[in-house]
């Protein structure tokens, strides 16, 4: 890896971090492209770049995450179960999954199916949520369920999130900000525990591609998250299926 790299795959991250389309899984494609190993510094490089990316989240809803006691309740609510799960399969996750091609495609193409065939036959209710405030504790413990399941990579924690939330008929604007928040501690807690674990095997120039992934990242997300709220009031997620299953095929072929 490089400078030029670690800006690629920050300004790769930066975009797909928010949107339903995996943004671990594009990492991994991009590193496939670019022929870079699966080291574990560079597991480590993925999971803290991300953090990057969160950090918009903070700039642009500090006051809803900061100040609202009752949002971040249920923004704690829905990250327990994703912390358990992930404390209780760190280990097979980045020595398995992670870097994993296979899983990514399939991951990919099945959800991009999936996302197609729900938006479908989805009909928000009159009776929807509309208030993250709002979101019962029952409900913020099952969303974070669904993000649980996005420790598989190609699934998409952003596309898993509002999915669920969306079945448990909360409005699309409120869960895809509800994600948003919820990636906070998620990708926090990620990276410390990853960082704590893996940081003293790095050398100093490792650390310098950390920290332009983060910046670059951060900066690319601040503007996809502006695209993202801008698109969902005006379309659906059929377009991001359907750009899964046709990325998952075109890799399947290429590689």
């Amino acid at each position: 890896m490089n400078l030029i790299t670690a800006v690629i795959f920050g300004i790769v991250e930066g975009i797909t971090e928010f949107l339903p389309i995996s943004s671990t899984g594009h990492l991994d494609l991009t590193r496939e492209i670019l022929k870079i190993a699966s080291t574990d510094f560079f597991k480590s490089f993925q999971i803290a770049i991300q953090l990057g990316a969160i950090l918009s989240v903070v700039v642009l809803y500090w006051k809803s995450f900061l100040l609202k006691f009752s949002v971040f309740k249920k923004i704690t609510a829905a990250f327990i179960p994703t912390a358990l799960i992930g404390l209780v399969l760190y280990k097979p996750l980045k020595s398995f999954l992670l870097g994993n091609i296979p899983i990514v495609l399939w991951s990919l193409a099945i959800g991009g199916l999936f996302i197609i065939i729900f938006e479908n036959f989805y009909r928000q209710k009159e009776t929807a949520i509309e208030d993250i405030s709002s979101i019962p504790y029952s409900k913020a413990f099952l969303i974070g369920i669904f993000q649980s399941i996005a420790i598989i990579p190609g699934v998409s924690r952003s596309a898993a999130t509002i999915i669920g939330g969306l079945i448990l008929d909360v409005k699309r604007k409120t869960i895809v900000e509800f994600s948003f928040l919820l990636a906070i501690p998620t990708m926090l807690a990620a990276t410390v525990l990853d960082l704590a674990k893996s940081a003293p095997c790095f050398n100093p120039g490792q650390f310098i591609y950390l920290a332009v992934g983060f910046i670059v990242s951060f900066i690319t997300a601040l503007v996809a998250i502006k695209f993202f709220l801008y698109f969902i009031q005006r379309h659906n997620f059929v377009l991001f299926g359907i750009y899964r299953i046709i990325i998952a095929i075109f890799f399947y072929i290429l590689i």
